[in-house]
């Protein structure tokens, strides 16, 4: 028997193990860590997909934008009718009085075919800059909501952890109710208190499954795929890569929003420069040959120049090639303005969460553990009364939350602080 049962075992086993296996297979699964959430969006995030599409297509824009524009082949019957030799109506070039054809290519001035290249290439940075740009502003939305949901999901945990507390003090008081030792009241109030718990958790737990749908929409909502609870914070950089002379440099050098703002520039200079040498004619070169029935009787050479005469039209191009110029520049300063003011923002609430999360974890909590120890034990030795008790607990609940809240707002900050720098630091 011993036999069977340990193949009866196995086979329970293993074929408990399979559903497992096959639903992994069938479900993957993404979360745990903000690192996990910001590949998978990176990848799969439908508008930034779109951004790079259209990245991809500026880039494209490049090569056509300098190049010469083709040429045209024309075909011209003279006297197709034949009156002048006396016959009919025809429209084979061997069949009429005179064939004409000619083949035209367009030669702009010199420098415009470099500039018009310039221009598509500017452009092409521009869209990479919007790109990540909507990169930035996802991913400071994930770090966001996932700092949040972490919030949530370890404050779910710190309230079923408090609730096995109640009913801890709520069994000591109705045991020391049942000697007599107690009013009824220590006992309600223990379940009044619980009762308000409980609350508390379905509330929480709302808002958790707020934050999990707001990170599924961020994550361009996948389909069957799991989404795990948060597990973990990043870790924080040390104080040395936070020092905010570095940091503006950094931004200079990697904000997608400078960037963008930079590539306008250099297009809008390259398109007055374009404006000026509008000022110059372009040319037309062609090459043309006349047959006369079954023979070709002579060769044309053709060269045409455009007369730029509409100078007022001109001028207006100009001006406005001028003030496009100027505002791009000013945006880029302003731009850089916002950027370094929300950089100085961002850093100082760092710190100062930073700080909060020391007197904390130094100082406030372990005086919230140690009085709420000693209120239990003067409880049970009938030496302070059930609200003390209550509002040791209280205490203690609220230091954990503001600690956790603290280690949240670090991250909050450190992505304001990665989005105006435009990479992780």
């Amino acid at each position: 028997m011993k036999p069977l049962s340990l193949l009866l075992a196995t086979v329970m086993t293993v074929a408990s193990a399979l559903p497992a296996v096959s639903g992994a297979a069938e479900e993957p699964t993404i979360g745990g860590s903000v690192e996990s959430l910001l590949g998978f969006a990176r990848e799969r995030h439908p508008e930034f997909a779109a951004m790079r599409y259209e990245a991809a297509a500026a880039a494209a824009r490049v090569t056509p934008a300098g190049a010469l524009p083709d040429p045209t082949f024309g075909v011209e019957l003279r006297d197709f009718t034949n009156e002048i030799r006396g016959g009919s109506a025809n429209v084979l070039p061997a069949r009429v009085g005179v064939t004409r054809y000619t083949i035209t290519q367009g030669l702009p001035w010199l420098g415009k075919r470099d500039l018009k290249r310039d221009i598509a290439a500017a452009g092409a940075g521009e869209a990479e800059g919007r790109a990540e740009v909507i990169w930035a502003d996802l991913a400071w939305q994930i770090k966001q909501t996932y700092a949040q949901h972490y919030v949530h999901a370890i404050s779910i945990q710190y309230r079923h952890e408090n609730l096995l507390l109640l009913d801890q003090l709520a069994q000591i008081a109705q045991a020391r109710y049942a000697s007599g030792l107690v009013p009824q009241q220590d006992v309600i109030r223990a379940q009044t208190e619980r009762t308000a718990l409980q609350g508390e958790l379905v509330m929480l737990e709302g808002e958790n499954d707020q934050a999990a749908a707001r990170m599924r929409t961020l994550l361009g909502r996948p389909t069957a795929v799991r989404l795990l609870p948060p597990e973990r914070l990043r870790p924080l950089p040390p104080a040395a890569k936070l020092d905010i002379g570095a940091l503006e440099t950094r931004i200079v050098e990697r904000n997608p929003r400078l960037a963008a703002d930079a590539a306008r520039i250099e297009g809008a200079e390259k398109s007055r420069e374009l404006a000026y040498k509008n000022r110059y004619p372009d040319f037309n070169v062609g090459l043309a040959s006349m047959q006369e029935r079954n023979r070709v009787a002579s060769w044309d050479l053709m060269f045409e120049v455009n007369i730029p005469l509409q100078q007022e039209s001109r001028r207006a191009q100009e001006f406005e090639a001028e003030r496009m110029l100027d505002a791009a520049k000013s945006r880029k300063e302003a731009t850089l303005n916002q950027v370094l003011a929300e950089l100085a923002e961002s850093i100082a609430a760092l710190r100062a969460a930073r700080r909060s999360e020391d007197l904390l974890q130094v100082s406030l909590l372990p005086q919230a553990e140690l009085t709420l120890q000693s209120a239990l034990a003067g409880y049970e030795t009938g030496k302070v009364d059930f609200a003390t008790v209550l509002d040791a607990q209280r205490q203690m609940r609220k230091a954990k939350e503001d600690l956790l809240k603290a280690r949240a707002n670090q991250q909050m900050r450190l992505a304001d602080i990665e989005r105006v720098i435009g990479e992780e630091l």
